[in-house]
């Protein structure tokens, strides 16, 4: 029951991970209105959140192995809260925009830490449980946005609403924490088998290959970034849609993409990552394509689920792919595709705004199908689809799980 009630525990956390920051998404366009912030200073303020997850992202692992998964990732959860709250009441752009590096900072430091703590249960379960974690994660996104969609069309003031959702979800962490497993130093599962295993040097088709997937990761992220930080502002502003029902562009793409990590396994041993990627990459440039070339409100939230839907196995493809390269200690891909990655969260908001303050946020928009055709090009870097005897093969040369 241990082990169990571990489970559930590292599942509350991702749960709670994912509603969090969801909670403030969909109050983007009244904070940006009430600041009265350009599209150039929104992004470069927004742009804050990744600014903050790639400088601390470091210090993840230095903090567990201090202190533990388990309670990094709680403290990590209730500095965030706290980073959300101050984002969402901050009086001036300085201070949204360190409230929000706090947040990003903090989300960085909590992400590493439960799937750190994930790994660990799942080494007691000897099986493959990771998945779920991150599919939970969604869940809770899709309630955080659910919960501020509702509490826009109720009316509530920022603070009260960010404030019960940060109190209610630190609470539900502390919980959480009790049922971790005891006094842990774990790590991702890729570090601690990195600490005396070397493959022989990598050569320069080793890192093109790495850098392609680095781009898919990006491409993955840069489509995500755009129903954080964008889909409530087009809706309501370009297409004048009213506050709640704007939030649910960002809910629509966070739900079809937890829908497509549901399938995504299944469809990955049928027809190969690659095929999936894809056909991934074909749903996103054809549906937001559609939707951004016949703007409506039901149309535009409909190209954000498809977007979301494309591209909902294509992160961990990618760090998957790269940490399977020859030519490299293991741990070494898998580091440099997460790490790189968060450049498109990064670099996304202030281009998108600066393109939106030149030529509309609708032309700003574009660089979700641009993404989409991005991952189509790219994805011949991924793995085809592998027979019975590749998967055999997999199974017997993998260390056993202690």
């Amino acid at each position: 029951m241990t082990v169990r009630n571990a489970r559930l525990a590292v599942a509350a956390l991702f749960f709670t991970n994912g509603a969090l920051f969801a909670n403030l998404i969909p109050r983007y366009p009244q904070i940006k209105a009430d600041l009265e912030l350009s599209n150039s200073l929104y992004g470069l303020s927004i742009a804050a959140f990744p600014a903050g997850a790639i400088v601390a992202g470091l210090a993840a692992g230095v903090l567990i192995r201090r202190f533990g998964s388990a309670r990094v990732a709680v403290a990590g959860t209730l500095l965030t809260a706290a980073g959300v709250f101050v984002a969402g009441v901050a009086p001036a752009v300085l201070a949204l925009a360190a409230a929000l590096f706090l947040a990003g900072a903090m989300d960085a430091v909590t992400d590493v830490a439960q799937n750190a703590h994930g790994l660990e249960v799942q080494r007691h379960y000897g099986r493959s449980i990771i998945n779920s974690f991150h599919a939970v994660w969604s869940i809770g996104a899709v309630t955080g946005g659910a919960m501020a969609a509702g509490a826009i069309a109720l009316d509530l003031p920022r603070a009260m609403h960010l404030g019960i959702s940060g109190v209610l979800f630190a609470i539900v962490a502390l919980v959480a924490l009790r049922f971790c497993l005891p006094a842990d130093r774990g790590e991702p599962a890729a570090v601690t088998r990195a600490a005396g295993t070397t493959r022989p040097s990598a050569g320069a088709r080793t890192w093109l290959i790495v850098g392609a997937l680095v781009l898919i990761a990006i491409g993955g992220a840069i489509v995500e970034d755009a129903g954080n930080s964008w889909a409530a502002v087009y809706l309501s502003g370009d297409l004048h849609a009213a506050a709640a029902v704007a939030a649910w562009g960002y809910i629509a793409l966070v739900g079809a993409q937890f829908a497509g990590r549901l399938v995504g396994d299944r469809l990955v041993d049928r027809f190969g990552q690659r095929a999936v990627a894809r056909a991934g990459g074909l749903v996103v440039a054809g549906g937001m394509g559609l939707a951004l070339a016949v703007p409506t409100v039901a149309g535009t939230i409909l190209g954000f689920a498809a977007a979301g839907f494309g591209v909902a196995t294509l992160v961990p493809a990618a760090m998957h792919e790269a940490d399977e390269l020859p030519g490299l200690k293991p741990g070494t891909g898998l580091t440099v595709v997460s790490w790189l990655m968060r450049l498109g969260f990064l670099l996304s908001p202030p281009v998108v705004g600066a393109v939106a303050d030149n030529a509309g946020l609708r032309t700003g928009l574009l660089v979700v199908p641009a993404a989409g055709v991005l991952v189509i090009v790219l994805a011949g870097v991924l793995q085809g689809r592998r027979t019975s005897r590749d998967r055999d093969r997999e199974a017997d040369s993998a260390p056993a799980l202690v």
